[in-house]
């Protein structure tokens, strides 16, 4: 990275996760680790489909979007929505009076959209033709309806985005925050993504379909997502997303905003392999990881922390384990993954662990691995287990990856701004 360019710093923070709204709750819950993990209840779509799902809290609509859309949105843009409020809130920032309205941005991403709307839709049109089709299907469906309810409910009028890479979405968002910011195109972005994929009976039953939910875990459900350990069998679907609000980090002094870490780097890859499955040798994902370090500007050393992508699948964990041991070698940094008590958010998942790792670097503390009883010797790496590790780290990394080769990793170092969110309120930095 050209440190000419403007720092970008993290000033708000907003999540919808099987571990709650609330960002204070949400990391106290990554570091016990208390699991959100739950057995399908009966009447659930996913009921007698899978052992295990994350389900993100109920939302009121009425509260979030005006009342004639209320029967209109899909929950996916519903909890785009919600997350961005709260990150809005969090960072104290006032769209038209701290900031001009073209100089904000918003990038709201999505594996799938409104899935939830398509298949309502087409049971409807299944049962009554044409005439079973809303004419508000576009509306809800499209993946940029999150990005744009954002805007209108905000007045942001700069750039807008939606990207559409499966389960590095969000974590795309956020490294597209990093390149406005860093060519000088907005000074305020809001970026992350979501995903609510338990809404419809489709999305649950094509993965189990294609056998890769983790299964046997009836009777312990908080059990059944084990990243890297040696009797994974499987991912947890889960639901949700976040938000973060990025801002120059000048602009963000200036306004007298108190940051949680800066955004220093980013990288991006692909494996060019297979459709759905992972290179097996993790290729793609070390050179993506050797991107994002290089264009921090940093040393491989300077790394402190990796929140992996870590989803408890077979090939994927032993692939990602490879590429960390490659690109780092004998000065392996702590690993963990915040999947063994969310579930995999697919599409969500890359900014709701963006912001885990932020707080991670804000708190000086680094949340454990769930279910790492025993690690697999093929995925053999310093992994933070049992217990959160206290470590203030000069740097640390977000991962993701995706059906499609997607890989995403993200950078981040201590916020630079004069004020800090080191203990969940701003302190002098």
């Amino acid at each position: 990275m050209n440190r000419t360019s403007p720092r970008a710093v993290v000033t708000g923070i907003g999540v919808i996760s099987p571990l709650g709204t609330d960002v204070e709750e949400f990391f106290e819950a990554l570091c016990l680790p208390r699991s959100g993990l739950v057995r399908p209840p009966a009447g659930h779509v996913a009921h007698g489909l899978t052992d295990a799902v994350g389900i993100a809290p109920d939302l009121d609509a009425s509260a979030l979007v005006p009342r004639h859309d209320v029967g209109v949105v899909d929950r996916f843009a519903l909890m785009a929505v919600a997350a961005a409020d709260a990150a809005l809130a969090d960072s104290g920032i006032k769209i038209g009076e701290d900031v001009d309205p073209r100089r904000v941005a918003v990038v709201a991403s999505t594996g799938a959209g409104g899935m939830i709307t398509f298949e309502r839709q087409a049971r409807s049109s299944g049962e009554r033709g044409a005439s079973g089709v809303s004419s508000f299907l576009y509306a809800a469906f499209l993946p940029n309806m999150a990005t744009a309810r954002i805007a209108i409910k905000h007045g942001i009028r700069g750039y807008s985005s939606a990207i559409t890479t499966a389960c590095a979405a969000s974590a795309h968002a956020v490294a597209e925050a990093f390149r406005l910011i860093s060519a000088g195109d907005a000074d305020v972005v809001v970026c992350g993504g979501t995903e609510a994929t338990l809404g419809g009976l489709t999305g649950v039953a094509g993965f189990r379909n294609a056998r890769a939910l983790a299964s046997g875990w009836s009777e312990d459900p908080t059990a059944a997502s084990r990243p890297f350990d040696a009797r994974r069998n499987g991912f947890v679907l889960g639901e949700g997303g976040g938000m973060l609000v990025v801002e120059r980090a000048d602009f963000a002094d200036a306004r007298g905003a108190a940051g949680y870490a800066d955004l220093v780097g980013w990288g991006s890859t692909t494996d060019a392999f297979h459709l759905i499955m992972p290179n097996p040798d993790g290729a793609g994902v070390a050179d993506c990881l050797r991107t994002a370090v290089a264009r921090a500007g940093l040393a491989t050393s300077d790394i402190g922390y990796v929140n992996a992508h870590g989803t408890g699948t077979k090939i994927g964990d032993i692939a990602e384990a490879a590429a960390i041991r490659t690109v780092f070698g004998d000065e392996q940094p702590a690993v963990s993954s915040t999947k063994g008590v969310t579930g995999h958010l697919l599409g969500g998942a890359g900014v709701v662990e963006a912001a885990a790792t932020v707080l991670a670097v804000a708190r000086g503390l680094l949340p454990p691995t769930h279910n790492l009883d025993a690690p697999d010797p093929r995925c053999d790496l310093d992994h933070v287990r049992g217990s959160a590790r206290p470590t203030q780290v000069r740097a640390a990394l977000s991962t993701s990856s995706a059906f499609g080769g997607h890989n995403v990793a993200l950078v981040f170092e201590p916020a630079s701004t004069r004020l800090s969110r080191t203990g969940g309120a701003a302190h002098a930095g």
